[in-house]
C-alpha cells in the first residue's frame, strides 16, 4: 500500500485506502478457502466457476446477511460489531495474526487522528550487557540500540541511511542473503509483519513511503506484498552470518515498549557454551577494540596534520 495524497488535507482518501486494503485482504483469504474445507456443499458441480468461497458463502458460514457481507468486502466498515469479525473470521479461517489485522482494518476505516508515539528506551538497552538489543519501530527503523547489538547488526549500519531500516536492507542490499542465512524465511516475515503496520496506521507518511520504495525497486517485495499474509513474529531463532565472527544462531524474543505496539524490544540470546556465545563473546571484544580507534582517530590524524 503505497498512500495517496489529499490536495485538501482532509482524511478521506486516507480512509479509502483502508477500504482498498479491506477489499485486498479479504478478498485474499476468501481465495484461499474452497467450500470442502469449509465443511460446504459444491453446489453445482462441474459448473462452478470459481473453486473458492463465494461471497454467499462467507456470510452463510459467518451468520449475516449476504448483502452486509458484500458490502464489508467492498470496504464498508461501518459499524462492524465483534461478533461480526469473529463470525467473518472463523468462516475465512483467519489465524491470530490475520484476526489481528482485520480487526485493524475495519477499525482504521474510521479512524480520524494518527496514534501517539513513546520514545524509545535507551537506557534499557545499556543495561542489558552481553545480550544484542534494539528497539524497533513498526517500519522495521532502528530506533535503539546498544553496543553489542550495534556490533552484531554492522552490515545493516554500513549503509549511511538513517534510521537504519531491517525491510531496506532485506530487499535492497546485495549483503542481505549472506548476512541472513535463511534470507527467504526473513523475507517472508519481513513483509507479514509490515502488512499489519500498514493496516493500523495509514497516517504513518514514512511507512507508506517505505512500502512504496521497497515496491518499486524489489520484485521480490511486490510479489510478497501482493499476498497479504500477515503474521505475528515474537520468537524463533535468526540464522545470521557476520562478517567477522561467522555464523550465528541466536533465539531471539521481542516484546512491546511500555504498551505500546508501534515499538518493540528486541533481543538475542545465544546458548549457554555454545558456538554461538564463543561468536558473541568475540563480537563484544572486537566492538570494544573498535570503539577504542573510533575515539583515538581524531587526536592520531589531529597530530599528523600538524
Amino acid at each position: 500500500m503505497a498512500g495517496r495524497n489529499d490536495p485538501q488535507g482532509g482524511n478521506r482518501d486516507i480512509r479509502e485506502d483502508f477500504r482498498a486494503e479491506i477489499r485486498e485482504f479479504l478478498g485474499t483469504r476468501r481465495a484461499r478457502v474452497t467450500p470442502e474445507q469449509a465443511g460446504l456443499p459444491m453446489y453445482g458441480g462441474e459448473r462452478r466457476r470459481v473453486t473458492e468461497l463465494r461471497r454467499e458463502e462467507v456470510a452463510l458460514l459467518a451468520g449475516i446477511s449476504s448483502e452486509y457481507y458484500t458490502r464489508l468486502e467492498r470496504g464498508n466498515a461501518t459499524g462492524v460489531s465483534e461478533s461480526i469479525i469473529e463470525g467473518i473470521a472463523q468462516a475465512l479461517q483467519l489465524d491470530e495474526a490475520e484476526r489481528i489485522h482485520l480487526n485493524d482494518l475495519l477499525r482504521g476505516a474510521g479512524t480520524t487522528r494518527p496514534p501517539r508515539r513513546r520514545p524509545p528506551q535507551q537506557r534499557v538497552l545499556d543495561s542489558m550487557n552481553g545480550t544484542p538489543a534494539f528497539v524497533l519501530s513498526e517500519r522495521g527503523d532502528i530506533l535503539a540500540i546498544n553496543d553489542l547489538g550495534r556490533a552484531l547488526y554492522s552490515p545493516v549500519y554500513a549503509d549511511p541511511v538513517r534510521p537504519p531500516n531491517n525491510a531496506r536492507f532485506v530487499f535492497l542490499n546485495a549483503h542481505a542473503t549472506e548476512f541472513f542465512r535463511a534470507w527467504d524465511q526473513v523475507a517472508g516475515d519481513c513483509v507479514a509483519m509490515l502488512r499489519p503496520e500498514a493496516g493500523r496506521d495509514l497516517y504513518d507518511r514514512r511507512l507508506t513511503d517505505l512500502i512504496g520504495e521497497l515496491s518499486t525497486r524489489s520484485e521480490e517485495f511486490r510479489r510478497r506484498w501482493a499476498a497479504h499474509n500477515v503474521r505475528i513474529h515474537t520468537t524463533g531463532v535468526k540464522l545470521l552470518h557476520h562478517p567477522v565472527v561467522g555464523d550465528l544462531d541466536l533465539p531471539f524474543e521481542s516484546f512491546p515498549v511500555g504498551g505500546d505496539p508501534s515499538q518493540v524490544l528486541l533481543t538475542y540470546t545465544a546458548e549457554p557454551a555454545s558456538p554461538s556465545q564463543d561468536a558473541l563473546n568475540l563480537m563484544a571484544s572486537w566492538a570494544a577494540t573498535n570503539d577504542d580507534n573510533e575515539r583515538s582517530t581524531p587526536a592520531d590524524s589531529s597530530e599528523t596534520a600538524d
